[in-house]
């Protein structure tokens, strides 16, 4: 199934997108005589019994049961308003790359246990503009990545059990002011305000049947041959597979799930895709222009520039950079400047 949340005048509902037509879940609920909630984050609160539900709606709307198609419709975030929004570090290309382009040798604990931290849930939009403060137009960067939603209640979860924890899949593109994070994190805390301003998700969350065709199974958990691009204004500049996961999103669920509580709705990103942001992609083209005796400009998002993410299976994730028109800095280093 595809789930979506779409946007019909103030308000926000949950819908199916079947053959590129949106279903409205309620009110198709309503035709088969069932009571589904008008929100994605309801349904993944009524947990396996809500999706199997969901999966019997989707199944007879495809048969030809009379539910009308939603008209004039946005889509926006599957999940607008997810009670947590983790972001992981599972490509070891990325970190292993973006970490010799910065002269600094690989850390023996990336393949001890996969680590995330904490972004802000409640900057989580869908595809179209995304509006960007001044400071984060200093080397404002995309990053390629998966991410999974949570499908149920669980703490302590097992990597052999996780995958059933997952309602679906979607693209994340994790946005990151450069300048900002690479500024703070000289504190030796995690990224904040150079992260904390936009996550976009979407344009749908796939759940794992739709997927079967692309599976891989190892003894930790599931993962997916799905291939992953990035486009710039229209131009490819990165390319990847979601099967390159170091840490699967099973060993990654156990990890996070490790004396907390997860809950439906959460949301995990991947982390970056080899050569799947610009950090990377400049760090490298540097290096070898450097080798080369060339001299190297690096490229950074601007305000007007169109990001494309597409994956094999999730569909494509489109945002256009906007400018806010207001000037509020706060880098320290234009304070001491």
């Amino acid at each position: 199934m595809k789930i979506v949340t779409y946007k019909s005048g103030d308000s926000s509902r949950s819908g199916l997108m079947i053959r590129e037509q949106i279903y409205d879940i309620q009110k198709g609920g309503e035709t088969i005589g069932v009571e589904l909630p008008s929100t994605v984050l309801e349904l993944l609160n009524l947990e396996e019994p809500g999706m199997e539900t969901l999966k019997t709606l989707d199944q007879r709307i495809k048969r030809g049961l009379g539910v009308s198609t939603v008209k004039d419709a946005e889509l926006i975030a599957p999940i607008p308003n997810p009670p947590s929004c983790r972001d992981a570090y599972a490509f070891r290309q990325h970190v292993a790359t973006a970490r010799r382009n910065r002269g600094v040798p690989m850390i023996p604990e990336f393949d001890q246990y996969p680590i995330f931290y904490f972004t802000n849930h409640n900057a989580i939009f869908g595809g179209g503009e995304v509006q960007i403060e001044a400071d984060h137009i200093h080397k404002l960067d995309f990053e390629l990545e998966v991410a999974i939603v949570i499908g149920k209640r669980g703490k302590n979860i097992s990597s052999q059990d996780a995958d059933n924890y997952i309602a679906g899949y979607t693209i994340m593109n994790d946005l990151s002011a450069r300048l900002l994070q690479m500024e703070e994190m000289k504190l030796n805390l995690g990224p904040a305000k150079g992260k904390d301003f936009a996550t976009t998700i979407g344009p749908w969350l796939v759940t794992p049947d739709e997927l079967a065709e692309f599976k891989i199974e190892n003894g930790f958990g599931v993962t997916y041959s799905l291939g992953m691009q990035a486009f710039h204004n229209g131009t490819q500049i990165s390319e990847g597979n979601m099967k390159d996961m170091t840490w699967t999103f099973a060993e990654i669920i156990e990890r996070a799930s490790y004396g907390v509580e997860l809950y439906p709705g959460d949301v995990i990103g991947s982390g970056t895709v080899g050569s799947g942001c610009y950090l990377e992609l400049n760090g490298t083209a540097a290096l070898e222009a450097k080798e080369a005796g060339k001299d190297f400009t690096p490229t950074w998002l601007v305000p007007g520039d169109m990001m494309e993410l597409r994956i094999d299976g999730l569909g494509a994730l489109s945002n256009t950079m906007v400018a806010s028109g207001e000037d509020h800095s706060i880098l320290a280093i234009k304070k001491m400047g």
